[in-house]
């Protein structure tokens, strides 16, 4: 049996069973999971809603650092959402793109990989345990995990800090909440069509409806892409399609079912994993200058690379309000993915005296699924003088992860010339290094209560325990005949505690205290199964809602330590002796002046150390002890600021400008702080015109086409940024 058949069974599957079960038959079940955005709220302007359109650049309402339809000014923790608005404003086609301009965030440290959304939040890699969807965790391990394209998302929010407490394991860093769109009960026939200057071409639509009297909507949204792409010898074509549907037979019931199907055949691109000297720094040989590789150059094999991709879900969201105005929610989706992968990459220079590359020729067969369920109640209960909005819920995380990873032995991929490639050289087979079949439960209990009193007090209170269990199957690979199985059970406690208090005039201080859990995947030297990271983080900061304009303004203030990270004893063995501390301050304004002017701000300052590490380097080799140092990888200072205006009155109306500045600060590429990264100022510009159901928009990025490395993880790898791209879309509703 095929694994796309298999994909595809699984989800008939899915749909029978949710077609099967009956709304109130979720609390039945023992398995529930990660978390969920309130279901879709259909009254209401736009912006007021907690997952519902954004007007403008300015959110009011979030379920991401609450679960509950809270102000966000009340959360006491920073966020950012970044709506349908900015997204197109920005002409992001990916999610990483969309959050360049957000506070706290490092988007695309790999340049524009088009596989993967990879984001950092306070200093912390969020990409594989950080990243969710309608409250429900996109985690991926290895090569295992799930991509979501940013046309089928209606807005992108952003915690900030630790938020296991609410959703079981995460990012201590933060966490990336993508919100569908949903419908709306309202008809809707939107359709846009774009092409970008290396030629390629995509079309995206979004349909919607009313039907059965009012009581039935449905939307369905999709893309379609192909076409080459900037670096050499990348690409392929890739779509989606996301149908839902929202049953609402009163004001007190809603039941929304969301569907997506995913596919992408693509060829890789180039522009990573290459040198230090060669990419921040000139290539230097016996006095000649061979100057800088070109950021468009591919070094992988055509005739062999590819990347695959088949992938699909299905899930619920359930919500009834009893008479009594407590709410109860349950919510639900299964997603499998199938994806295989070829790639011969560079691994630095082949001598000191060489123009040549090392190469890799790696590939991987992964199939990932997963199960999440989230079952909450929520209600309001007043003791004298004090308001609390009661929260609790079970939820369930279940992620298989069925893989085979292989490469040519080490040495004998030829290596290619890195100012003159050469391709076509034959290439060794790749054998197997591991082959695993590896499965994590997770069952989690939670509570939380949000007291209000003495006109302008907000206490909040978390509580969350979970219980972990990992099962891993290692099968007999190239190097190893023998098979094992180990397993390992965890559990733990985390929490928060935050006090805010909300002036009359829209000033909100607030500060919080929270704890973190985090099981990981791994094994130490010693062959015992990594145990979670642990940490804490205290924050203090203000938000400021304007009384006499439309505005959201955060500034920040947080100390936060992860615990038991894995560091080196070996080149290729581990041990959990390390810990990082992250502090920092992060400053973000959102204005919309009049709803034809929007600006956003954006400033953050970090110092980021190793405070232990078990130091292999230093202490075997003689080299530079790492504690005390800066990890690699995230620069320590970055701003942006943007603005988008439209024009009003004579032949000029419905012309719009607008455009950004980004700053990226300097980094480090080695966690010895020896060599580093430069900083760099980014510009983007934005043109558009609109005229009553139609309009065109040209957006270019790096708009000066500065060639720049936007981060190493060791001087061996390093990528170059995103150079000028120019987009242009034309789009129109009916």
């Amino acid at each position: 049996m095929s694994r796309l058949y298999r994909i595809k069974a699984l989800l008939a599957g899915g749909v029978a069973a949710v077609a099967m079960i009956p709304p109130m038959a979720a609390f039945a079940q023992t398995a529930p999971a990660s978390t969920q955005l309130e279901p879709v709220v259909v009254e209401g302007e736009a912006g007021g809603s907690a997952t519902g359109p954004v007007k403008g650049v300015v959110a009011k309402k979030t379920t991401t650092g609450s679960k509950t339809a809270t102000d966000i000014k009340d959360i006491p923790q920073s966020v950012s959402v970044v709506g349908r608005q900015e997204i197109d404003d920005q002409g992001a086609q990916k999610v990483d793109e969309a959050l360049r301009y957000t506070a706290g965030v490092f988007a695309q440290p790999f340049g524009p990989d088009s596989d993967t959304n990879w984001l950092y939040i306070r200093g912390f890699d969020a990409t594989a345990t950080g990243t969710y969807m309608d409250g429900l965790q996109l985690f991926s391990y290895a090569f295992g995990g799930f991509y979501v394209d940013s046309f089928g998302l209606e807005r992108i929010e952003v915690l900030k800090g630790p938020a296991s407490v609410l959703y079981g394991g995460s990012n201590p860093g933060g966490t990336v909440n993508y919100v569908s769109r949903r419908p709306e009960f309202e008809r809707k026939r939107y359709v846009e069509t774009g092409v970008n200057d290396a030629g390629n071409v995509y079309l995206g639509f979004d349909i919607g409806d009313v039907a059965n009297n009012g009581t039935v909507s449905y939307r369905i949204n999709g893309k379609v892409a192909g076409g080459d792409t900037y670096s050499d010898l990348q690409n392929g074509w890739r779509g989606f399609i996301s149908p839902s549907i929202t049953w609402k037979p009163d004001e007190a019931t809603t039941l929304t079912i969301l569907a997506n199907y995913s596919h992408i055949d693509d060829n890789h691109n180039g522009g990573s994993f290459l040198p230090y000297i060669g990419t921040v720094a000139d290539r230097i040989i016996g006095g000649v200058n061979y100057g800088r590789i070109d950021p468009d150059a591919n070094f992988t094999e055509p005739s062999v690379d590819l990347y695959k991709r088949e992938q699909g879900s299905i899930g619920y969201e359930f919500e009834h309000t009893f008479d009594n105005d407590w709410t109860v929610r349950s919510n639900t989706r299964f997603t499998a993915a199938d994806i295989n992968e070829v790639s011969v990459y560079p691994n630095g220079w082949v001598s000191p005296t060489s123009t040549q590359l090392n190469r890799i020729n790696f590939g991987h067969d992964t199939d990932a699924m997963t199960f999440l369920s989230d079952l909450q109640i929520e209600g309001k209960v007043q003791t004298g003088p004090v308001e609390h909005t009661l929260l609790a819920g079970i939820a369930y995380k279940y992620y298989n992860i069925d893989q085979v990873q292989s490469s040519a032995l080490f040495g004998t991929t030829p290596p290619i010339d890195a100012f003159d490639p050469i391709y076509g050289a034959p290439l060794t087979p790749r054998v197997s290094y591991l082959n695993q079949d590896l499965t994590q439960k997770q069952l989690g209990f939670y509570t939380q209560d949000q007291l209000r009193f003495g006109d302008g007090w907000l206490v909040t209170l978390n509580g969350r325990y979970d219980r972990g269990w990992l099962e891993a199957d290692n099968r007999p690979t190239f190097y190893s005949a023998n098979s094992s199985t180990e397993s390992q059970t965890v559990g733990d406690f985390s929490g928060r505690a935050g006090l805010a208090y909300e002036f009359a005039n829209g000033v909100t201080p607030y500060a919080s205290f929270a704890t973190f859990f985090n099981p990981i995947i791994g094994t130490t030297v010693t062959g015992d199964l990594f145990k979670p990271e642990t940490g804490q983080q205290c924050e203090v900061g203000v938000k400021y809602v304007p009384t006499f304009f439309d505005g959201l303004f955060t500034a920040s203030l947080f100390d936060l330590t992860r615990q038991n990270v894995a560091s080196n004893v070996s080149a290729f063995a581990q041990i959990q002796t390390g810990e990082v501390r992250s502090r920092g301050i992060e400053l973000e304004g959102k204005v919309n002046i009049t709803d034809d002017f929007r600006v956003t701000g954006a400033f953050t300052a970090y110092d980021i150390k190793i405070t232990k590490d078990d130091d292999y380097n230093h202490r075997e080799n003689g080299g530079i002890s790492v504690i005390g140092k800066t990890p690699f990888i995230v620069p320590e200072v970055m701003a942006s600021a943007s603005a988008d205006y439209t024009f009003r009155g004579d032949w000029y109306d419905g012309i719009s400008i607008g455009g950004g500045l980004r700053y990226i600060g300097s980094s480090w590429a080695d966690n010895e702080n020896t060599a580093k990264v430069p900083a760099v100022t980014l510009a983007d510009l934005k043109l558009g015109y609109e005229k009553e159901n139609w309009g065109v928009d040209l957006n270019v990025t790096n708009l000066f086409n500065k060639t720049y490395v936007a981060s190493c993880q060791t001087t061996l790898t390093c990528s170059y940024g995103e150079g000028r791209s120019f987009k242009l879309k034309v789009h129109t509703t009916w």
